[in-house]
């Protein structure tokens, strides 16, 4: 039997090839297109401007990605809801919704778990399954724009895997996401975050998107940074900092660099000036994160008094840095925690148990 094909992947081109094998009209892609993308059906039998015959003979060889929320936390501080979605496999991934001022932004999965190792994410302890497919990523905004009834304006690629380590599937995912015929959500709204994969760095860049790129730094000093991260043990600071200069010459967007604050590591005075240095002339913009403790870490977050005079000292020697407003911290708001959380209560992969 021929496997499926995964409808919701396809270009607006690939749609159409597809119809045509089916021996269907060209025009009808567009239409198929906008349910998928813009009306954000469900199943086929939701596309009722489709005649009965297509939708049967898209039912019998395609298959439609729409994820099912298993667990929904909302956060009674901020209305930050977080979703834990099963996946056709029995997997669980994470999202978060997240209102701001400047409008609703989802903070997706890229992968179910992570390999990167990073030590203070609950993503990586039990290492990467898989990687998501294209349906899976965008199915996340979708279903969580159809849930809340609301229009979803920016996206951060920054829940639980590496972007760069599921290149591919990513890179399409962005072009279906800001393109016309779906939600159309503008390239200069979506951020992806990297711990700092240099080869997928630089090649993103040749991709010229107008994205914002988020390097989780983390540190001023290779050894504290491969402490904390060990993929800093394969690219050191020169060279991810290398990366991002011609990420910003390419494409000619600033780069977020992304500080974890962690309380007697690397939140120090002498540390915000050595970071300082490190970053002068690169164009760049620090957002510094009080790390959100994590129950299999020793780490402490930074006090208050600590993260202010962190960022003063920045701001002192001519680096833009803010304060991440923390969201959903009574709902398990770190990458991760609700999905190793629901396993650990004996769910299974599949919420069935």
């Amino acid at each position: 039997m021929t496997e499926k094909i995964d409808i919701k992947s396809l270009t607006m081109e690939e749609l159409e090839q597809e119809l045509v094998k089916l021996g269907e009209k060209k025009f009808r892609a567009k239409q198929v297109y906008q349910w998928l993308h813009e009306k954000l059906a469900e199943d086929f039998d939701q596309m009722t401007s489709l005649p009965l015959g297509l939708r049967s003979s898209l039912g019998e060889h395609c298959f439609l990605t729409s994820l099912k929320p298993v667990q929904v936390q909302v956060s009674g501080i901020d209305g930050t809801r977080k979703y834990l979605f099963g996946l056709a496999d029995g997997h669980v991934i994470e999202s978060v919704w997240m209102q701001y001022r400047h409008g609703n932004s989802v903070c997706i999965s890229t992968q179910v778990g992570c390999r990167m190792g990073c030590r203070f994410c609950a993503s990586t302890l039990d290492g990467l399954v898989r990687n998501l497919t294209v349906s899976e990523m965008l199915d996340q905004v979708y279903r969580i724009q159809a849930l809340t009834g609301q229009r979803v304006s920016h996206v951060v690629l920054m829940g639980s895997g590496e972007p760069l380590d599921n290149y591919d599937h990513v890179v399409k995912f962005l072009h279906l996401l800001t393109g016309s015929g779906g939600l159309n959500i503008s390239q200069r709204n979506i951020t992806l975050s990297t711990c700092g994969i240099v080869p997928g760095m630089r090649r993103l860049a040749q991709e010229k998107l107008q994205i914002t790129l988020a390097l989780s730094l983390h540190a001023s000093r290779d050894q504290v940074r491969r402490e904390l991260m060990p993929v800093a043990r394969r690219f050191g600071l020169s060279e991810v900092l290398d990366a991002c200069r011609e990420y910003f010459a390419v494409t000619g967007r600033r780069v977020t660099f992304e500080y974890s604050l962690v309380a007697g590591v690397n939140d120090s005075p002498g540390e915000a000036r050595a970071l300082a240095g490190l970053l002068a002339g690169l164009h760049g913009h620090v957002n510094l994160i009080p790390v959100n403790p994590v129950r299999e870490r020793e780490f402490v977050q930074s006090s208050p008094a600590a993260v202010r005079a962190f960022q003063k000292i920045l701001e002192e020697q001519g680096i833009p840095a803010t304060v991440r407003r923390e969201m959903g911290r009574d709902i398990q708001g770190a990458c991760g925690q609700l999905r190793r959380s629901y396993l650990e209560q004996g769910m299974g992969e599949n919420g069935m148990s």
